[in-house]
């Protein structure tokens, strides 16, 4: 069971991964542990080279090996390690029972095929279907999704989808097997504004009717208030701070978090605020951190912070990884 009462469908539990390359090993991932419960969606946020990308390829098996090296942890998808399985048993998986959409859909679709045939090939693959049960089903895929004409639109090409609906049919492909789980890695950083919020308010839509379970992992913040029901904050490869999306926003712990949100513009607030930026540079993780990882750049930093420290409970269901409890302002008793 995961912490707020739903039935857990993944659980990883100390992942490491990382790369070598020419300049020596990057410190990617570094012991990343969470839960997925049945149904929910798990907001994953933190800037760019955090290690949320890595961590859910790294779940399915998706890292080029090499330069990438799964070094420790598990990922058990009912009881099943993905992590151990043959390449033969993760392809049943991947796409049949966790499905992923990357961020740019012109990189993602092969610009030589048309959407029937791309759309229809895990149909074929996984379910069986002969071309003319796979195109029908296409077709409602399509219609589910929101594209118009959709008989018409198999033959045609990527590039004559605006990118808005190269994002539907990516939608439209990752759901054609139900999965249990889909991985949305930033799918609407590509996309203006309006077309962000109908693709959003699309992927709720398509959560509730299938019951299916998400993972939307964004540097945004404002996006995951009104989709996730818990969020897991990255940094440097580990996660800092872990909470239900609501405590997080009330109630953030990490000083990482508080940056984030102090740099989010906030609608609902009765006080005027001058937004904030987070001073210094994300470390380039060529060594595997011994002080906490945000020190260098976190103005609670005192002499304990020269320890890394492990995610501590401050809440019902919120953790944090910090010596310094921010809304005391004093060190924990820890």
């Amino acid at each position: 069971m995961t912490g707020n009462g739903r039935p857990s469908i993944l659980k990883v539990e100390d992942l490491v991964t990382r790369f070598n390359t020419p300049e020596g090993t990057v410190f990617a991932v570094n012991g990343v542990s969470f839960e997925l419960g049945e149904g929910e969606t798990l907001g994953v946020v933190g800037e760019s080279g955090c290690g949320k990308s890595v961590t859910m390829l790294s779940v399915l098996q998706l890292i080029p090996r090499p330069p990438g090296v799964i070094a420790n942890g598990r990922a058990l998808f009912h009881g099943n390690d993905l992590l151990h399985m043959t390449n033969d048993e993760i392809r049943t998986v991947r796409g049949a029972q966790i499905a992923m959409i990357f961020q740019d859909p012109m990189t993602s679709l092969n610009p030589v095929l048309n959407i029937g045939k791309q759309v229809s090939e895990p149909l074929i693959l996984h379910l069986g279907m002969n071309k003319k049960e796979a195109d029908e089903r296409v077709v409602e895929l399509l219609r589910l999704v929101g594209i118009p004409e959709a008989e018409k639109r198999l033959t045609q090409y990527p590039h004559q989808f605006s990118g808005g609906m190269r994002q539907r049919v990516m939608i439209a492909m990752a759901l054609a097997c139900n999965p249990q789980i889909l991985i949305a890695d930033e799918p609407t950083t590509a996309l203006d504004v309006t077309i962000q919020a109908q693709f959003i308010d699309l992927v709720k839509k398509l959560r509730d009717e299938i019951g299916m379970s998400v993972i939307w992992i964004t540097h945004d913040l404002g996006v995951v208030a009104g989709l996730s029901q818990r969020v897991d904050v990255m940094y440097a490869g580990y996660i800092v701070e872990e909470a239900p999306v609501k405590e997080l926003y009330t109630n953030p712990t990490h000083p990482y978090t508080l940056g984030l949100l102090n740099s989010l513009p906030r609608l609902d607030s009765k006080e005027h605020h001058r937004l904030t930026d987070i001073a210094g540079l994300p470390p380039l993780l060529l060594e595997k951190p011994v002080a906490c990882p945000f020190m260098p750049r976190c103005k609670f930093a005192f002499e304990r912070c020269a320890e890394n420290p492990p995610l501590f409970d401050v809440g019902v269901d919120h953790r944090a990884a910090c010596w310094w409890d921010v809304k005391e302002g004093r060190q924990r008793n820890v």
